[in-house]
């Protein structure tokens, strides 16, 4: 019997340290796109090849390493240019076409942890960044609301997200779901309502402004 316990202790022992050697880094996670993800159908349908063709993805560390390199409370973010509708419905890709890219980089971060930074968005997100046309540093803040479905990023005056939890009248044709997928694998999403989707860079040669769409994804990442 103290044999078995024993065993039971060095496996939980061995358990314990296999999981905090897989979650490296774990934060928070906000994406938003300029067409509906939570939506019917029917609307959705509609959008296709016509909307949806612009988004916006943000990481905030809230403690871990990449690559070997310390990142705590700082964030990056990729902004996406795509020739068709950017989403997954779960069975279903879109068929995206060329799509270009711009990664966003906290001015606050060190050369080495600027490096990291890209690295572990272009890990998190490689089918949209396999075409960086720009890399930029820029003031970078993320807070998420969970609870309230309250959310907000700003790179700046480059790049924007607001959002606010759905609410009943956000439900038009009674039959929404969860359309799309997040553009990442993430954990803990839950769709929310677009107040403002911004990008005002220059370098996609296409800037943006979207408001009032039910086209957010709040989530935490761990990795």
């Amino acid at each position: 019997m103290k044999q078995m316990t024993t065993l039971v202790a060095v496996a939980a022992v061995v358990c314990s340290a296999t999981i905090a050697q897989a979650s490296k880094i774990t934060g928070e996670y906000l994406e938003a796109r300029t067409c509906d993800v939570y939506t019917g159908p029917c609307f959705a349908n509609a959008e296709m090849e016509l909307a949806g063709k612009e988004a916006l993805m943000a990481w905030k560390v809230d403690k871990g390493t990449w690559k070997g390199v310390k990142l705590d409370g700082l964030g990056v973010a990729v902004v996406v240019n795509a020739q068709g509708t950017i989403g997954y419905d779960g069975v279903f890709p879109m068929k995206l076409g060329k799509v270009t890219s711009v990664i966003l980089v906290d001015e606050r971060a060190s050369k080495e942890q600027h490096s990291a930074l890209v690295a572990f968005a272009k890990d998190s997100s490689k089918e949209f960044t396999k075409n960086v046309v720009k890399i930029a540093k820029a003031p970078i803040s993320l807070k998420n609301d969970h609870l309230s479905g309250n959310a907000t990023f700003k790179a700046g005056k480059i790049a924007e997200i607001k959002t606010r939890g759905l609410r009943k009248g956000d439900c038009i044709c009674t039959n929404e779901i969860v359309y799309y997928q997040p553009m990442t694998k993430v954990k803990n999403f839950s769709p929310a309502y677009s107040l403002k989707v911004s990008y005002q860079g220059d370098a996609l040669n296409n800037k943006w402004t979207n408001r009032h769409m039910r086209s957010a994804f709040l989530a935490t990442f761990r990795k």
